[in-house]
């Protein structure tokens, strides 16, 4: 067993498939996390809302409501991180997973090992203990602030929506300004894996960030695309 404490971390897992749901929750039980089941999608909305767990396990698709409408229906209610389960390999599944609000998503089956790693990263992300040892917590760019303290980004004073794994790419776009950042970096810097060629998690995201900044998406300022290379991140526009 991979046991390290994890403050008795308590996660939500909405998987239709009771032998999978089963196994994994021995397993994360065997990691010192708590663990609760939801089987039907007709139920996910309202136990993900009235749990409030550190982290949810989302299946994509379930009977009563898949889990991107599960998704999609709590993203502005439930602030912890979404981790997504999906059979398919379907890019546009993935991709609408994102623009939906998840955080993170894997493809079925998972070995247990690399699902313990990816829900590890994204708790560590969600509570801060990531940036915390970062000397500047804040930066400032005229009209926008980006506060990696409080995990909370303003533009022209106004808070700025923005799921975990937006504001996780924000702040590594704005703490590396004037720099461009490949691909490979954004993705060992954030998912903890190599890039593969294909993912499109981080140009979803992208496009995503660049309106709540202010940004032109036609026409951006803020955060450049750099062809085959990453993005840039503009110090000043």
């Amino acid at each position: 067993m991979d046991n390290i404490t994890t403050a008795n971390e308590h996660i939500l897992i909405i998987e239709d498939d009771e032998r999978l749901a089963a196994l994994t929750r021995e397993y994360l039980e065997g990691n010192g996390f708590r663990v609760s089941v939801e089987h039907d999608g007709a139920n996910g909305v309202e136990r993900i809302l009235s749990l409030r767990p550190d982290l949810v396990i989302l299946d994509l698709m379930l009977p009563g409501e898949d889990g991107l409408s599960i998704c999609r229906r709590v993203r502005h209610q439930y602030p912890g991180p979404i981790l997504m389960l999906t059979a398919r390999t379907d890019d546009m599944d993935q991709v609408l997973g994102l623009e939906m609000g998840a955080d993170d998503y894997v493809p079925k089956p998972v070995p247990p090992r690399v699902l313990l790693a990816r829900m590890r990263a994204l708790l560590r992300r969600a509570d801060g203990t990531e940036t915390a040892e970062q000397e500047e917590t804040r930066l400032e760019f005229r009209d926008l602030v980006v506060d990696s303290s409080t995990r909370e980004a303003w533009l022209n004073g106004e808070r700025i929506d923005l799921t975990s794994a937006e504001f996780d790419l924000l702040w590594l776009l704005a703490s590396h300004a004037g720099r461009v950042l490949t691909r490979e970096e954004i993705f060992s810097a954030l998912r903890g894996i190599r890039y593969d060629g294909q993912d499109r998690s981080i140009d979803v995201r992208v496009s995503r960030i660049r309106p709540k900044i202010g940004d032109d998406p036609h026409q951006p300022q803020r955060i450049k695309t750099v062809r085959s290379k990453g993005y840039l991140f503009v110090r000043e526009v």
